[in-house]
């Protein structure tokens, strides 16, 4: 059974860091990319990251792009988001997720078959 599971989030001034982790489990993911995706209240899950299965390539969403940094420990099973020069906007829960098939890179959630339970990022002003 496919387990992630977030941990990181809490409560930041605006222009703060935090660091978001992932931990997967019950099979190997090594020939998977993984993803990052947040929701804020009363909006749609959106793209944040993602990672290619060697860690070798990422791809980011416009609003994050130069702030955050997805990394990943493909021995450990564990994939990481640096998140820097935090703003307001990034309020929100954020997600890891597995795409269904292995090397696919997507930013869609209809191609994501597992989610982790969410850890949610509070940026203040």
């Amino acid at each position: 059974q496919v387990q992630l599971v977030e941990s990181g989030g809490g409560l930041v001034q605006a222009g703060g860091s935090l660091r978001l982790s992932c931990a997967a489990s019950g099979r190997t993911f090594r020939n998977f990319a993984m993803d990052w995706f947040r929701q804020a209240p009363g909006k749609e899950r959106e793209f944040v990251a993602a990672i290619a299965w060697n860690g070798l390539t990422t791809y980011y969403a416009d609003a994050v792009k130069g702030r955050f940094t997805i990394s990943r420990d493909i021995g450990d099973n564990t994939m990481h988001l640096q998140m820097d020069s935090l703003k307001p906007e990034d309020t929100a829960v954020y997600y890891c997720a597995l795409p269904r098939a292995q090397y696919l890179i997507t930013r869609s959630t209809r191609d994501m078959d597992y989610w982790g339970g969410g850890t949610l990022v509070t940026v203040s002003s």
